[in-house]
This record gives C-alpha cells, structure tokens and sequence, in this order.
C-alpha cells in the first residue's frame, strides 16, 4: 500500500514541476505559485498517509499515532491550499484577494492548532497506521479530531465542486476541460474518500464494522481524485503552450524543402547554439532565415518564369490560388538556381513580392515549401517547372 500512496504522490508532484519551469516568471505569478502549493502540499498528504511513513514518524517521535496529526494537518493544509487557488483563479482587486487569503489562512491555521490539542489531549497509545479513524472513533479528542478535519476537507472539496459546477457554464475551450476534470476530481474525494470515511465512523457509533471502507476503498479514490485534480490544474496552464510547440514542429519539418533550397543565401540571424531549442524557437529562427534570404534572392527573379508557370498550371486545370504557388515556386526554384550559379540577375529587374513575405505567420511559407516538394524539372534542369500543389 506504502508503494502505491508513494507512486501517487511522485506523479501528483511531477505536474508541479510542468508548472514551476520558469520558477522567477512562477513565482511573481499568484495563480500559478497557489496551483504549485496545492500540489505539493497534495503530494505531502500522500507520503505522510502512507503507512510506512506513519510507523517512521511514530517511532521517530517516540509518541504512538503521532503521524496522525502530522497527515490531518498536512490534509488541512492542502484543503487550505485549494481554497486559496481558488480565489486566486477568481481574481478581483489584489486588496480584497489578499483579505480572503488571509482568511482562509487563518481558518485553516485554527484548524490544525486544534487537531494537535485533541491530539494531545487524546488517549491514544495503541499505534494504528491503517485504521486509526475507525478504531478511535469512539474515543474521546480523537473522535473530535478525525471529525474536525474530515469537515474542514469536505468543506473545502464542496466549495470546490460548486465554484467548478458554476464557472463550467462561464468558460469554454480548455479551462472548461480543466473545470470539468477538477470537478470529476472533487466529486471522487467526496464520493469515494470523505463519504466511506463518514460512513465507516458511523458505523463504528452504531455498532457495526465497516472499517473496510475507511482502509480499503477511501485510499485509492484519494489517489484518484487528487490526480484528476491536479490534471485538472495542469491542463489549461500546459496543454495550448504544448500544443503549439507540436504544432510549431511540424511547421519546421514542412519547411525544409524551402530551406533546403535556400540555405545557401545569406541571412541574418545565426543558427542556436543550443542543440536544444523548444520547437517555437527553431520554427522562429527558421521563419526569420527564410525572410533573409527570399529578400537576399529577389533580384534573381524573373517574372517571364513566374507567367509561364502560372499559364501551365491554369491550363492543367488549377485554380488561381494553386496557380499563384506553382509560379512562385517555380520562379523561386529559378532564382536559386542562378544565384547558387553567381549568374547576372536577369533583366529587367523584377518588382514581384511573394505573397508569403506579404502575410504574417507561417502559413504561406508552409504552402510554398509544399509547392516546391512537389516540383518537377525538366531533364536538364535549366528553367524549372513546378507541378501545381495539390488542394
């Protein structure tokens, strides 16, 4: 069981480090340094819980249980945490956002002073590291002590569900992912941990025994429910920036048939030095060198190549826009050519612009390196056509 919490808790925390990659930029940021705690102080819950830590603290201490106190606090905390995340995912005037913090703080902060005074106050000498909440429900303080932080993480966990549940209707796109998965998170806490934990300390009051819900079943729905949450945290932070990067990749590899062509010409910006660049940042350099040296090969075009296979491509049957890449391609390919072969540049001089110089982004570049992968020259290879992109 110690294995499987302590499983939970490393995956629970490695999602605060996705978050925490830029710690001065994390740090200056109350949205994103509160996601951070909460995690941390989640993956805390975790180890102190798992029974392995329990008997280390307890035999540590020299005072049987006293893991107790140290996991329901740490749990207090983290409830504490959530609720401040939230209010800073609500955002507001900073004076009024620091004033429900400080609140909450300070809530929570009693809470845990006085899940200690139970404790101390408490007999409890019989070391119980797997149901301590059942065996002790009948004991005076401690009864009281495992009452006070199951309500103070239930309040914490609802008032979650019902922020989620109201901003879910408010949102869309990848926030309301992540609302829904903080949701479905909060809602397995609920259902599977606190609700067995209640229902098993009753039973005990009753009478009866059904501590296997408090031991066998509340654990791994925390674990659950705690690593949805912060799937849930993590996703609209990371997922978009991750999605462009991806995106940006595969705008860089559909550009090398343009770059392979014009890599030869000279350009500004200098290659990274770095043979690791996220995949934004080489697409950027890359886009800026291509820039170069079209601007670097513009005197070499020749608008009688660009007519030419603009004709051809509209009599094959293309449209204007496939027509309009063809030529292009086609006059770029020429321009090349003569460049790489030191010829004059023909005259007169063309006053032709690309139409991907003309336009943001790189999405014209892209389709001109498409046009120029499917070129096609003729056997000698002097004056290049170029087949028509598909599409």
């Amino acid at each position: 069981m110690s294995l499987v919490v302590y499983l939970a808790a490393a995956v629970f925390g490695l999602s605060c480090t996705v978050l925490f990659r830029r710690p001065r930029t994390a740090v200056r940021d109350p949205l994103t340094l509160s996601t951070c705690a909460a995690i941390v102080l989640g993956s805390l819950v975790f180890v102190c819980s798992a029974p392995l830590t329990l008997a280390v603290v307890n035999e540590m201490t020299g005072v049987p249980n006293f893991g107790a106190p140290l996991t329901y606090g740490m749990l207090s905390a983290y409830s504490c945490s959530l609720l401040v995340l939230l209010i800073n995912w609500r955002g507001g005037p900073r004076a009024r956002v620091r004033r429900a913090v400080w609140r909450c703080v300070a809530a929570y902060g009693a809470l845990i002073a006085a899940v200690t005074v139970l404790f101390v106050c408490a007999d409890a000498d019989t070391e119980r590291l797997t149901d301590l909440d059942t065996y002790y429900a009948n004991t005076p303080c401690m009864r009281e002590m495992i009452l006070l932080y199951l309500l103070g993480h239930s309040a914490a966990t609802v008032a979650m569900c019902a922020v989620c549940l109201k901003w879910g209707r408010e949102v869309t796109g990848w926030l309301r992912t992540g609302l829904r998965l903080i949701l479905t998170g909060a809602l397995l806490d609920v259902l599977g941990f606190q609700l067995t934990k209640y229902t098993a300390i009753a039973a005990r009051w009753a009478g009866g025994d059904l501590d296997f819900l408090s031991t066998t079943v509340a654990p791994p729905m925390a674990s659950l429910g705690a690593l949805t949450c912060s799937a849930g945290f993590v996703l609209p932070r990371v997922l978009p920036s991750a999605l462009a990067h991806w995106r940006g990749l595969g705008d860089y590899r559909r550009l090398e048939p343009l770059w392979a062509l014009l890599r030869f010409a000279p350009t500004a910006p200098k290659p990274p030095a770095s043979w690791w660049q996220l995949p934004g940042a080489r697409l950027q350099w890359r886009e800026v060198s291509i820039h170069d040296a079209l601007l670097a090969l513009a005197p070499y075009f020749d608008d009688r190549v660009r007519e030419r296979a603009r004709e051809a491509a509209l009599r094959a049957g293309h449209g204007a826009r496939q027509a309009r890449l063809a030529a292009e391609a086609a006059m770029l390919a020429d321009a090349a050519r003569r460049a790489a072969a030191q010829e004059e540049p023909p005259g007169p001089p063309s006053t032709y612009r690309l139409h991907a110089t003309e336009v943001s982004g790189t999405g014209e570049l892209v389709q001109l390196a498409q046009a120029l992968a499917e070129a096609t020259t003729d056997g000698n290879g002097r004056e290049g056509t170029v087949k028509a992109p598909h599409g």
